[in-house]
């Protein structure tokens, strides 16, 4: 036998021992996984950690979310805290697919009973960020806050992918602005933006593959009752005794029954005493109090001038008024003017129109929340301002670096005496735009807003020219299949 012919054998036999080393791991695996799914199918539920979507969703938590907790925690202050709220969601969410991995498909109720108590969890994600909108990172608090109800696919179906793309989506308006505003200040913060977004994809391709219709329940006739109370955060403290268990549970029956002997014996009394009234004939009307003449009011002028009634003729009627004025009394908050550290703080402010700021300077912001009937002005030039829910405020300004924002408020104006780069309106009923010869570069964004308009002078500045902001919008396919779309009056 040649030698090249002995040579080429051995790299036969090489390759052939590579090719069957790969399929005896390949095997190893399938059977691995198989074995995992087999066995919660069998009843047999300590292998559900090893189960192939909740191992995937485990990789999905320590590398893309912890990463963006790691980045969230360097960032620090409002940006960390509304993450931690987060990590609690996706923990919850965790708990929840092992428990439904483990159990048959539960009604219609007893998971309601469920969603309900885990939507509490995303819920307090977004009040955090409605209790600090004055925050530094309020742009970052709203992007985690527009797309935190992707982690609500689990009560979707049949499509919960995309409702998670949805959901990605909605923080774009967000996102954009922290992009746009540390874009060439801090690249942490840039990250941090690309970090979280693709936590919402691989969250998405997550569902898909493994979730298509919904959620993956254990079929098997083995399989638990889904029990929503194990699915908590934190564990049970060591040590000490058990908590006393709770009350007995009245049936729907007892319930009802209760109710019918309560309601029963009123009305039977109620009957009793009717007829008791009737059998006194004519004496009845001798419980009855006299009117005098002076309550009369065809005898008696005064009343028929004043058209009023007499205090203490109609109890009810004061009672219920009363109650009526307490419950719909308004709380006024203190009004607050101050400078803390760079942000201005103009808040709850009523009826004020000698609200001036001076001595400002570039790092400075301007921050307007609940005003009603105020006019403000901004002397300088500042960084940027925000006008939120506020109602019939009028803003002056000399100049502004980044943004002037209208957020939540109605019937709010502002005119710019030099130059302002871009004019944010989301939220808002009625916002009208003057703008001054050197600021007709200026960007207009709108969102979810109606009744803006656009002033723009004319070239003596002596008069404005009055243009509205479209708030109709048509949007056809285009011959490449993508979408078009163009602002109209009419459809």
């Amino acid at each position: 036998m040649s030698a090249e012919l002995v040579d080429r054998m051995e790299k036969l036999v090489t390759r052939m021992e590579k090719a069957t080393s790969k399929l005896e791991n390949f095997s190893s695996e399938s059977v691995g996984a198989k074995s995992a799914t087999e066995s919660i199918q069998n009843g047999s539920h300590d292998n559900t950690e090893e189960l192939p979507s909740i191992i995937a969703f485990d990789e999905l938590i320590n590398s893309k979310f912890s990463s963006f907790k790691d980045l969230s925690n360097k960032i620090g202050g409002d940006v960390k805290t509304i993450v931690d709220l987060v990590e609690n969601a996706f923990k919850l969410e965790r708990k929840f697919l092992v428990e439904a991995a483990r159990s048959v498909q539960p009604s219609q109720d007893a998971l309601m009973k469920f969603l309900q108590q885990y939507s509490k969890s995303i819920e307090e994600v977004q009040s955090f960020r409605g209790k600090n909108r004055s925050s530094a990172f309020f742009n970052h608090l709203s992007a985690i806050s527009e797309s935190i109800g992707a982690l609500g696919w689990i009560a979707v179906s049949p499509t919960p992918a995309p409702y998670v793309k949805e959901m990605s989506d909605a923080a774009q308006f967000y996102t954009n602005r922290v992009l746009k505003d540390y874009k060439e200040k801090d690249a942490n913060h840039v990250q941090w933006v690309k970090q979280w977004l693709q936590v919402l994809s691989e969250l998405q391709a997550y569902v898909k593959q493994h979730h298509t219709t919904g959620v993956t329940w254990n079929s098997s006739k083995k399989s638990m009752q889904f029990d929503a109370s194990k699915i908590v955060l934190g564990s049970a403290p060591s040590g000490g005794c058990a908590p006393p268990p709770p009350p007995p549970v009245m049936s729907l029956e007892e319930l009802l029954a209760d109710d019918s002997k309560s309601k029963s014996s009123t009305n039977k009394a109620n009957t009793d005493a009717l007829f008791a009234e009737l059998s006194k004939g004519s004496d009845i009307t001798k419980s009855l109090k006299k009117v005098t003449d002076d309550q009369k009011t065809h005898k008696n002028p005064n009343l028929r001038a004043g058209n009023t009634v007499p205090s203490g003729t109609n109890s009810l009627t004061n009672s219920s008024s009363s109650l009526q004025s307490k419950s719909t009394t308004v709380i006024q908050k203190p009004p607050v003017f101050e400078l803390a550290d760079k942000k201005w703080k103009i808040e709850n402010q009523l009826n004020r129109n000698d609200l001036v700021i001076e001595d400002t300077d570039l790092k400075q912001t301007v921050y307007i929340y609940q005003c009603k009937e105020c006019t403000i002005t901004v002397k300088g030039k500042i960084n940027s301002i925000i006008v939120d829910s506020c109602n019939r405020v009028g803003l002056l300004f000399d100049d502004v670096l980044s943004t002037v924002e209208f957020i939540n408020s109605k019937s709010v104006q502002m005119q710019v005496l030099g130059k302002v780069p871009t004019v944010s309106i989301e939220k808002t009923d009625g916002c009208q735009v003057y703008l001054s010869r050197n600021s007709l570069n200026s960007e207009i964004v709108t969102s979810k807003s109606s009744s803006m308009n656009v002033l723009i002078p004319n070239e003596n500045d002596d008069e404005f020219s009055e243009y509205p902001v479209p708030e109709q919008f048509k949007t056809i396919i285009n011959s490449s299949r993508k979408l078009t779309t163009q602002p109209t009056e009419s459809v």
